[in-house]
């Protein structure tokens, strides 16, 4: 089978909305990188909506999509943590979180509710979502001379690697993410130029 080469995510932060018999169930889909991205966005939700009964949510991390965690956050085991990863998974995406903060509105909706209010919170946001594939990389650091600063950054373009940070002085070093099918070609390149150096990163 052939090595994936690119990932599914979404954009950009979207929001939805369900009811259900007078309960209200927003659901948030924000692009992450890490667990630590996740609590910021939890703690920011549970900030803006204190009176919400429940802030429930799941995430998948990692361009082969291996790290996630579905959270009920007080409701009954399974009936919404596990929902929205599911509506996550259906999709194949990966590097995003999905808050769906609860409105208690006087009905109990009993656990085959609770999962469909959860599932249609999460397929309304993933709805609006704008989903975009992007390359999994492979993180390196190249430090050269001012004078092949020029070569390096048209390489860099070729193989559409992203330029993470870039400190472009006398001696120059950047970070960049390069695409892991046409890593081999640019490394090539890069070694057999004077005063070039790669350090692997993750």
């Amino acid at each position: 089978m052939e090595e994936p080469y690119k990932y599914k995510t979404i954009a950009s932060a979207v929001t939805g909305e369900f009811k259900d018999r007078g309960s209200k169930f927003t659901a948030y889909a924000y692009p992450i990188l890490s667990v630590a991205d996740v609590k910021e966005k939890v703690q920011l939700l549970k900030k803006e909506h204190p009176k919400a009964v429940h802030h429930c949510f799941a995430y998948r991390i990692g361009t082969e999509g291996k790290e996630f965690r579905a959270n009920d956050d007080g409701e009954p085991s399974g009936s919404a943590g596990r929902p929205i990863l599911g509506q996550i998974d259906s999709l194949g995406l990966t590097n995003l979180v999905v808050v769906v903060v609860r409105y208690f509105g006087g009905s109990l909706l009993g656990i085959p509710g609770l999962i469909n209010a959860y599932k249609t919170a999460t397929a309304d946001v993933l709805a609006y979502a704008t989903t975009v594939e992007k390359w999994i990389e492979d993180q390196y650091e190249i430090t050269f001379d001012y004078p092949a600063m020029n070569e390096v950054l048209y390489l860099s373009r070729q193989v559409e690697a992203t330029i993470y940070k870039q400190d472009l002085q006398l001696f120059c070093t950047i970070q960049a993410g390069i695409p892991k099918k046409h890593a081999q070609a640019y490394i090539t390149k890069l070694s057999e130029m004077r005063n070039v150096q790669l350090k692997h990163i993750n």
